[in-house]
């Protein structure tokens, strides 16, 4: 009784992981995406991409900075080279410097009835031109030591800010550039996801497929194992000849072969599969749609124009679009003036505001800077036209990408139609195909039909079930392919 309770535990136990390891399309679809490395390089593009917009905002912003310095320096500092003798005169009545005749030793004379002073060696002169001439009474003594400047240690601190008033518009389409960047980033993500899923969705049909060619591998092999049986018998009866056994012999090595074929294509298809969703190589999961049953979803058409739209290259050429007209503008902006406002608090020690102390003193300044272009020699106009050029070319990438789109959406739905054609007529098929069999083996079992014959009608019961695995596999990749060429088989990233 134990023996039996530990029988039915294992055996539950069992079926349990069997059917935790059953595995969806959809499942198989998102352990792909979460294994996949490239996507998550995708991911990591959006987030710097984002990074780098809200860094393109802040230009907008002033740049606010701080600076300190400190510098010993060996000498002083000294405006004179040696003690000063400055004249003492007289301020005049129209406030200039002058002097009377007590202040000075110069000998005076009358030229045209107005005082003249005499130089040393008795020659009339003006004052005014030759100062050097004058012999003052009085010197005012200005020492050196008053005209030096202790600078062996300065210190020198700031605050200052820029804010862009007027630039020509480059610091908005800069931000725009970021912001079309991490677009076209999104868009990337998207395709690289769409090309993932019909990656994932192809390995997965055909693991499905080779499972069912297996089996139907199988199912070939013992009737034709059932045939050699019968004909061995028949051969020891004497009612059929070794040539016709050694036919069925061949048959049967053929099937035998066919089948280590596709059970060896489908362990590889497996790998495959396990590969791309993350699972390990040797797990040999089941999937849910083996048995081909489920019928294929329609897909849902709509309009050409939308479906552009949707897709993520057509959202990466229109972004590389605005991107170069952003650019066409930048290089614009460069033939107009650039303003900005700036302003700065400055401290030092020692400090000219009040005597060259040495103590820290300091003082704001506010202002405006502008820089405006005059020439380059024609530089910047031959820049824009670049620029011109660059954005005509994405925007002719743009309607080129768009026109092959259309075909591919017109072409992927007449395929379509055609698959589902095929696996109706593959369906039918297989219908006189069993019928046929059916009638074979009967004449054969009668005497009435010979083995070749019979063979014969296996092989075209082998080849009709095949071609309806490969018709309903089509059906359902060719409803893929024009998924993925209308744009809905991934949703926008904004979504994810």
């Amino acid at each position: 009784m134990k023996n039996k309770i530990l029988v039915l535990l294992i055996l539950s136990v069992s079926l349990t992981l069997n059917a935790q390891k059953k595995l969806q399309l959809e499942d198989c679809r998102q352990m792909a995406l979460t294994h996949n490395k490239s996507l998550e390089i995708e991911q990591e593009t959006v987030r710097a991409a984002n990074q780098l917009k809200q860094a393109a905002f802040t230009q907008f912003l002033p740049n606010i900075s701080a600076v300190g310095s400190y510098t010993w320096n060996e000498k002083s500092i000294s405006l004179l080279s040696e003690d000063a003798l400055l004249p003492v005169g007289t301020k005049m009545s129209d406030g200039s410097f002058g002097f009377t005749a007590d202040q000075v030793s110069n000998q005076w004379t009358v030229v045209n009835e107005s005082p003249v002073p005499l130089d040393a060696n008795g020659a009339p002169f003006n004052p005014k031109t030759n100062p050097e001439k004058i012999l003052w009474k009085n010197y005012a003594l200005l020492p050196k030591e008053a005209m030096e400047f202790d600078i062996h240690n300065v210190f020198v601190g700031g605050i200052n800010f820029v804010q862009p008033i007027f630039m020509g518009g480059k610091i908005a389409e800069m931000y725009k550039i970021s912001k079309y960047n991490e677009q076209l980033a999104k868009a990337k993500m998207d395709d690289k996801t769409s090309e993932i899923l019909v990656e994932v969705d192809e390995a997965y049909w055909r693991v499905v497929s080779l499972e069912n060619k297996v089996a139907l591998a199988t199912q070939y092999r013992g009737l034709i194992q059932k045939l050699d049986s019968n004909m061995t018998a028949m051969v020891d009866e004497g009612v059929a000849t070794k040539a016709d056994a050694l036919k069925i012999k061949v048959k049967l090595n053929e099937a035998e072969t066919s089948l280590f074929k596709a059970e060896n294509g489908l362990d590889l298809s497996r790998m495959a599969l396990n590969q791309i969703c993350g699972i390990p190589l040797d797990d040999r999961t089941e999937l849910a749609d083996q048995e081909l049953n489920s019928e294929p979803e329609m897909t849902k058409l709509i309009p050409v124009e939308e479906a552009l739209t949707l897709r993520p290259e057509i959202k990466e050429l229109t972004q590389a679009e605005n991107i170069a007209k952003s650019s066409e503008k930048i290089t614009l902006s460069r033939f107009l003036p650039n303003i900005v406002l700036t302003g700065n608090y400055l401290v030092s020690n020692p400090n000219s505001y009040n005597g060259y102390e040495n103590k820290f003193g300091g003082m704001f300044s506010f202002g405006v800077v502008a820089q405006v272009p005059i020439t380059h020699f024609g530089e910047r106009i031959h820049t824009l036209n670049a620029a011109k050029s660059a954005q005509k070319i994405a925007n002719l990438k743009l309607e080129e990408a768009k026109e092959k789109m259309e075909l591919q959406i017109n072409q992927n739905t007449h395929r379509v139609a055609e698959s589902y054609k095929k696996q109706i007529s593959a369906n039918r098929n297989i219908e006189q195909a069993e019928e046929n069999m059916y009638y074979a083996t009967e004449g054969f079992k009668s005497g009435v039909i010979t083995s070749s014959d019979l063979l014969a009608a296996q092989t075209a019961w082998l080849s009709a079930k095949s071609e309806y695995i490969d018709a309903t596999i089509d059906v359902k990749l060719c409803n893929l392919y024009l998924q993925k060429a209308l744009g809905t088989l991934v949703e926008p990233a904004n979504g994810h």
